[in-house]
């Protein structure tokens, strides 16, 4: 996932004039990161950080937001939502990469799968906004569909930043 976030990521400056929602910077009561997400995703934040589908339901997208404490619980979590969303991973397809963008280190864990619609990509990321915070992104995308939006989805990642101090 994150190479070919990070190969696209010289084409987002042939995007058109995208309609973007304001920089939502989450959660609410402790910023903790930042990021732009188009109006038609439906950004929206949740208990413990942000969600957003993409207009055509082929890509789910969450950010979610754990202390050093809290970490395996939040994955757990995300593992569990994608399962009670019929997401079946396979997990003999696990690739594993680390990547630093806009100064946070990544981790990312990603595999194949199935969904309701056939075959899926998922993924896990782990990205250190800051010192004892950790984002824990969770990516589930229709394969054959999910391409069709490569360059919004460059543009979201690319967007995630620490929200400061």
């Amino acid at each position: 996932m994150t190479k070919m976030l990070l190969a696209a990521a010289a084409a987002i400056m042939l995007l058109p004039s995208a309609s973007f929602a304001e920089t939502l910077t989450f959660p609410s009561d402790a910023p903790v990161a930042q990021i732009t997400i188009p109006d038609a995703w439906e950004p929206e934040e949740t208990e413990s950080g942000i969600q957003a589908t993409s207009d055509d339901s082929a890509i789910y997208l969450s950010i979610d937001v754990a202390d050093e404490k809290s970490t395996d619980k939040v994955i757990d979590d995300a593992v569990e939502f994608l399962e009670s969303n019929g997401v079946k991973i396979d997990a003999s397809t696990q690739k594993q990469s680390e990547d630093t963008f806009n100064g946070m280190k990544m981790a990312n864990f990603d595999w194949s799968g199935t969904d309701k619609d056939g075959p899926a990509s998922i993924g896990l990321s782990l990205v250190s906004p800051k010192p004892g915070k950790l984002l824990v992104i969770t990516y589930w995308g229709t394969k054959g569909e999910q391409e069709k939006h490569g360059k919004e989805l460059m543009a979201i990642i690319n967007s995630l930043k620490s929200a400061g101090k």
